[in-house]
């Protein structure tokens, strides 16, 4: 079972701006974004892009795919919650399947 995985922007607030004493005005400005464009991520209304993830990076000395894979782990909880509720069935057919087995 997956566990719960904060928001990226709780990262970012918690582990990165809080200990280096970083404002978000300032922050937003080193990463070339609007205070409220930052705002949202930090405040979990945003989740990080692509390019969100390359800024982060650069701004933070770490990878592009550790910001994606944080947002990724974050999504796939918060729909994960909702398993039950989703109204899919297992699609079966006459061939073999994708591993060329049978039915």
């Amino acid at each position: 079972m997956m566990q719960n995985s904060p928001h990226p922007g709780k990262v970012i607030r918690e582990e990165y701006l809080g200990p280096l004493g970083v404002t978000v005005t300032d922050a937003a400005k080193a990463l070339g974004i609007s205070r409220k464009s930052l705002s949202a991520i930090l405040n979990g209304r945003a989740g990080v892009s692509p390019e969100m993830a390359i800024r982060l990076s650069i701004a933070f000395d770490t990878t592009p795919e550790s910001w994606l894979t944080r947002q990724m782990q974050f999504d796939l909880w918060q729909v994960e919650q909702k398993r039950d509720s989703l109204k899919v069935e297992r699609i079966k057919g006459d061939g073999p399947g994708p591993t060329g087995e049978g039915k």
